[in-house]
């Protein structure tokens, strides 16, 4: 998984990855919607998929780049931990604050 994060910490990895999220697509036409040349986007799809992210697929001349689901699925599930811990610590400072603010025990509705 640090190779997921130190992969996407890289800005226009980033970007690579979001534009994937709509689907496969080519080196030219990374570098067409990014603005970036092609040594650039090859480059970073490079470290893309050293770090799992991507796939490539051969077609004719051309290299195909589409996302690959399980290192994604693997940060959002170790993110989730994190988030339930928070959700149970906010939903505790919830259940003080309205105590302070109703010493007696009524509890608003």
């Amino acid at each position: 998984m640090v190779e997921t994060f130190a992969a996407l910490a890289e800005p226009n990895r980033f970007r690579i990855v979001e534009l994937l999220r709509a689907g496969p697509r080519t080196v030219n036409a990374i570098g067409e919607r990014l603005d970036l040349n092609q040594p650039q986007v090859s480059k970073h799809l490079r470290v893309l998929k050293e770090a799992g992210l991507v796939d490539v697929e051969a077609r004719a001349q051309q290299r195909v780049y589409g996302l690959r689901a399980a290192p994604l699925r693997e940060l959002h599930d170790w993110l989730d931990r994190y988030r339930q811990l928070w959700d149970a610590r906010a939903r505790a400072l919830d259940d003080l604050l309205e105590e302070m603010e109703n010493p007696h025990g009524r509890r608003k509705r």
